[in-house]
């Protein structure tokens, strides 16, 4: 096996995210957004393989690497798809998108209000049947040792401050966004120091 020329194909793409994409969750799902994109480790597979990829970004200088990383990989590629924003700001149609990845975003949120926020719009631009995919620090598996505070925010033990997802906000948001899970909720436990959670997820058909 090229080792080199897997690592070229795939980019740096999230494990976990692999899997997904091994297990035909894609499949069907050519218009996707990757919300809080960075450089886009995550999308190079997908415009290699012709998806209609879209990304968001808060930082002007990932987005700009974002476009010129887009343009080495499909030269024709519209990098006007990739823009600087917040994903709660960011206008978004309804709808539109049949797959929506979030990965390792979510959990920077300032506080409840800012975590519903990020989540309605992530859910208003998931079409019916449309994928959504979160990865985000968690309390679960790790609860005996974080405080969470009235903000929903807990300083970990490896030393970082983060939002964290508890199972009670899991389910609330499954019932809220009428979301329904296509694999159950997995968790990692990083030595005892975080825990990351996995959520693959499928708005309802109305």
């Amino acid at each position: 096996m090229d080792i080199s020329q897997l690592n070229k194909t795939l980019g740096n793409l999230d494990i976990y995210l692999l899997d997904q994409i091994l297990k035909g969750r894609f499949e069907g799902r050519q218009r996707l957004l990757d919300a809080g994109c960075g450089e886009g480790r995550n999308l190079h597979w997908f415009i290699r393989e012709g998806f209609d990829v879209y990304g968001l970004d808060a930082s002007e200088d990932a987005i700009r690497m974002l476009h010129y990383i887009a343009r080495s990989l499909r030269k024709d590629y519209d990098t006007h798809r990739f823009f600087t924003d917040t994903i709660e700001d960011a206008i978004l149609t309804e709808g539109f998108f049949d797959a929506v990845i979030c990965s390792a975003v979510l959990h920077f949120a300032r506080d409840h209000a800012h975590f519903e926020a990020m989540m309605e719009k992530l859910c208003h631009t998931l079409r019916p049947g449309g994928l959504l995919f979160i990865r985000m620090c968690s309390d679960i598996g790790l609860q005996s040792r974080t405080l969470i505070n009235a903000a929903g925010i807990a300083a970990l033990p490896d030393g970082s401050t983060r939002y964290l997802l508890t199972r009670k906000k899991y389910e609330a948001l499954l019932h809220k966004h009428q979301l329904q899970p296509l694999e159950p909720l997995k968790s990692v436990n990083v030595q005892d120091l975080r825990v990351m959670s996995t959520l693959v997820l499928e708005k309802k058909e109305s």
